[in-house]
């Protein structure tokens, strides 16, 4: 089945990844029952209220997250629509723009009445704390609590000063962005930190750290998105009420607005019939339970190509990988294309074959194809181990070098997610074919964050959710202390460095696919396929809700735009 974006089951198209349920059934005034509340399922828990940070750098906590922040969470200051278009957040920015090109520097202006939602306004000092939070730097916060999960954007930051109009970020000597319109600005309110004891947290990065961890641990009641948290429970729930201080140009109707966790996309089908929810998007596309839901006529579904791969990792700090050539081989030995097929009998799925730009990019290049990576030749891996003084590969015998057996390797994977529990389990049987044994270790839910942070993993499996963005991506993937695989390589960082060298963005892309051609030998990251994206909803509960893949928060992108039925 094509991946398009349609009606199935006659009914009409209208969301993206997780929808709600009607608590109590209709906004007031639009004709509806005069209910406002909504119940929205996310597919998963999470381990941290933080998400600047390795653990909470997580694509469930975000999308729980999304009411409180619209676009304000970290990784930018805005977000993506459905056709691709970027809008700043209207609440805190009236306008962005270049000031001077050497040094680059950036000026936001501020909406006159930006605040947070217990009324106090936002400051410059609320940008310098993003700052601190990502610079990835000692001076700044001790680095043991602040675990950045991306240092593209902070480190390259000169100063950050109040202007006229808002305030003006001004760049290191030679650093450009091409990308700059996109950069993260405003997230955690640096007030509530000063209220909480961190009151010195610009000059001792100790505290600084203390405060990012005292983020991570607890959710701030005050935000500047338009809705605002009144309880809620980690990996579980959050609810949600109207912030009255809320000054953007959409004013939400729903007035109640809840996110909890539904695991599975067969629980999701049933929690739609029975009422509970008003819909969802499962992390897990399985086209036998859409098939089902498309049965039921009160049951929207939209199944479209959305902006999550997913990938097969390595981990450094395990000794046997610390061998290139274990790693080619290993990733040679697994065959893509065969999982494809398995999982996604009926769906049109094409690998993915750079780890930055999809087939359908401009910028789109394929390195990985010629070096037989996700090939699953066996016979090839085979060579590869031969060549590089193992003993046992190809007779498909227990993998030995220089007289000692290469120890097991522990593949984690989620737990519960059939797509990649089946495709752990088949990697597995096709690297007993050169003689290494992999052990299958499930992840357990909302652990995610900590399995990657701690690095409890030789291989693993998981996605990325991305954005038509690609300049943070090398420096997330593969750049020394912020990627989740302990990669660490001079030729790799220098490469990337350059990839914030311009402004244009041709250029930056090129830039990009020369960290490829580095990355792919190396063996670090498979890429596998860009994940078919469906969601669920129950079309006499709400509507408004919008395909967005290109979001991460998915259809939450407007919810405050959604009206209860």
């Amino acid at each position: 089945m094509a991946l398009t974006r349609r009606a199935l089951g006659g009914l009409t198209i209208g969301g993206t990844a997780a929808f709600t349920l009607a608590a109590c059934g209709g906004n007031e005034g639009n004709g509806g029952s005069g209910a406002t509340e909504l119940t929205w399922a996310i597919p998963s828990a999470w381990e941290s209220w933080n998400e600047n940070t390795q653990a909470g750098n997580n694509s469930y906590g975000h999308q729980a997250m999304y009411p409180m922040r619209y676009g304000l969470d970290g990784n930018t200051s805005g977000d993506w629509d459905e056709n691709g278009e970027f809008h700043l957040n209207d609440a805190v920015f009236a306008d962005a723009k270049i000031v001077s090109d050497a040094p680059l520097k950036v000026e936001y202006t501020v909406q006159e009445n930006a605040q947070w939602s217990d009324g106090n306004p936002i400051r410059v000092e609320d940008f310098i704390f993003q700052w601190y939070s990502i610079s990835g730097l000692e001076e700044h916060a001790d680095q043991t609590k602040a675990l950045p999960a991306s240092t593209s954007y902070g480190p390259n930051i000169a100063s950050i000063e109040a202007s006229d109009a808002g305030f003006v970020v001004t760049f290191k000597d030679g650093y450009l962005d091409p990308e700059w319109l996109y950069s993260p600005t405003i997230y955690l309110p640096s007030h509530v930190a000063e209220a909480e004891g961190f009151a010195t947290w610009q000059t001792d990065p100790a505290v600084m750290g203390q405060a990012i961890e005292w983020f991570e641990k607890n959710l701030s009641d005050v935000v500047c998105g338009p809705y605002k948290p009144v309880d809620f429970k980690m990996g579980e729930y959050i609810k949600y009420e109207l912030n009255d201080k809320w000054n953007g140009s959409v004013k939400p109707t729903v007035k109640k607005l809840t996110m909890t966790v539904v695991e599975g996309t067969e629980a999701v089908v049933t929690e739609l019939r029975q009422g509970t929810i008003a819909g969802a998007w499962p992390s897990e596309f399985s086209q036998e339970e859409f098939d089902k839901a498309a049965e039921d006529q009160a049951l929207a579904q939209e199944i479209y190509e959305g902006g999550v791969w997913l990938h097969i990792d390595t981990n450094l700090n395990s000794e046997p990988l610390k061998d290139v050539a274990l790693r080619q081989a290993i990733f040679t030995a697994i065959n893509v294309a065969d999982a494809i097929s398995r999982v996604y009998p009926d769906t049109e799925v094409s690998q993915r074959l750079n780890h930055f730009f999809g087939q359908k990019s401009e910028y789109f290049t394929d390195l990985l194809t010629p070096t037989k990576q996700g090939s699953g030749d066996t016979a090839a891996a085979a060579a590869i181990l031969t060549e590089a003084g193992y003993t046992g590969a190809a007779e498909g015998q227990a993998l030995t070098k220089d007289g000692a057996a290469v120890p097991n390797l522990v593949f984690r994977y989620g737990d519960g997610d059939a797509t990649r529990t089946t495709i752990a389990e088949l990697a597995q049987a096709q690297l007993a074919l050169i003689g290494i044994t992999v052990e299958l270790q499930a992840i357990p839910d909302g652990e995610l964050g900590t399995v990657l942070s701690e690095g409890q993993f030789d291989l693993v499996i998981f996605g990325w959710s991305g954005s038509p963005t690609f300049v943070a991506a090398p420096n997330q993937y593969f750049e020394t202390g912020v990627n989740y695989g302990n990669y660490s390589f001079p030729e790799v960082d220098e490469a990337i460095a350059k990839i914030k060298s311009t402004t244009d963005v041709a250029e930056a892309a090129q830039f990009a696919n020369d960290v490829e051609a580095i990355v792919v030998p190396l063996a670090l990251t498979l890429p596998l396929f860009d994940e078919p994206q469906g969601i669920l909803w129950n079309k006499n509960l709400i509507e408004g809700v919008k395909g967005n893949g290109n979001s991460q928060g998915g259809p939450i992108f407007n919810c405050a735009e959604w009206k209860s039925l």
